[in-house]
């Protein structure tokens, strides 16, 4: 399987404003460095997700590779064309093939926008159709997502929709294009927790329709068990963990990895299982502490896990870890 996406030692680093005092008396420049070296690819056809804690930079992450974000360094490559560096226009084409679905649907909808005008829009921006063509487009999109009969739709606003509505025409303007790729960050996060698997099901219907691949941002480590082909797990702007779903649930090796897999509810709450308390707060990306990331949080840490940082090193076939432990 080849690879469509891939991203090599990328990073995203914010400057922190600083008071008129600091300003005085230091010259350092402070940042928030939010994607700090990464390193992953994803395979034409399959759901790669991003997981981890919120602020651990899995978002951003996902906004470089769409280019909503200019990266500080490093590479972003698409279908083996390096997207790094293209300017606007190059952009605008190249998010034919590439979208994003946001965590939010009401905020990343117009609201003096009609829900026929904002799903028909990213076809009048590309010249792709206008007028009855449009709208013929429009309709079918609208039946694809599940919003039927799709007529009465069309000329009604986003505050007149539920939020799983909302969803569903975020979902269907991300894939009137028909993209090749496409970011999904935390799409049913905010859904009812009843309506999540219908989107997800959706979601999957079209990875098989229009030969879909997703890169999916999650903290939810049960919707990243059934949507992923591969999961990698962040902490603090870094992998510290990736492989195989089966591979990671069946064989977790990070101890950050078990203690978000021990958070998960099981149906049988006498079973025995590995919990992993975790203790205190993440740590600032301003200033990130030597040695593991994790290490101020880890229940198993050694004296050599607060002096260098682990690499991620392959510890089992197409599973990775950064941790002196395994």
């Amino acid at each position: 399987m080849s690879e469509i996406v891939r991203v090599e030692h990328l990073k995203k680093y914010f400057p922190v404003q600083k008071s008129v005092l600091e300003q005085l008396f230091t010259r350092k420049k402070k940042s928030v460095r939010a994607v700090d070296d990464v390193t992953f690819s994803i395979k034409k056809g399959e759901i790669f997700t991003l997981a981890g804690e919120s602020g651990c930079g899995k978002t951003t992450t996902g906004k470089l590779i769409v280019r909503l974000l200019k990266p500080t360094s490093g590479r972003i490559y698409f279908k083996g064309e390096d997207i790094t560096q293209l300017k606007r226009e190059e952009l605008r084409l190249l998010r034919r093939k590439m979208q994003i679905i946001f965590q939010d649907p009401y905020a990343s909808l117009n609201p003096r926008m009609t829900i026929g005008k904002a799903i028909g829009h990213p076809l009048e921006i590309h010249g792709l159709a206008r007028g009855e063509e449009k709208k013929g487009k429009v309709l079918e999109v609208l039946q694809k997502v599940g919003l039927t009969p799709p007529q009465q739709f069309m000329n009604l606003f986003p505050h007149q929709l539920s939020g799983g509505q909302r969803q569903r025409v975020a979902l269907g303007r991300s894939i009137i294009l028909e993209p090749e790729f496409m970011v999904a960050d935390e799409p049913v996060s905010m859904i009812d927790v009843s309506l999540r698997t219908t989107i997800i099901d959706l979601m999957l219907g079209f990875r098989k329709e229009l030969g879909l691949t997703y890169l999916f941002v999650t903290h939810d480590l049960a919707v990243a068990k059934y949507i992923s082909d591969r999961i990698a797990i962040m902490y603090l702007g870094r992998i510290i963990e990736i492989g195989s779903k089966e591979s990671l649930f069946k064989n977790p090796l990070h101890p950050y990895t078990k203690a978000l897999l021990s958070a998960i509810p099981v149906p049988e709450p006498k079973k025995k299982r590995e919990v992993i308390e975790l203790k205190g707060e993440v740590p600032s990306a301003i200033n990130i502490p030597p040695g593991c990331r994790f290490s101020s949080r880890c229940p198993f840490k050694k004296d050599e896990c607060t002096k260098t940082e682990p690499e991620l090193v392959e510890a089992e076939k197409d599973h990775s870890v950064a941790c002196y432990l395994s």
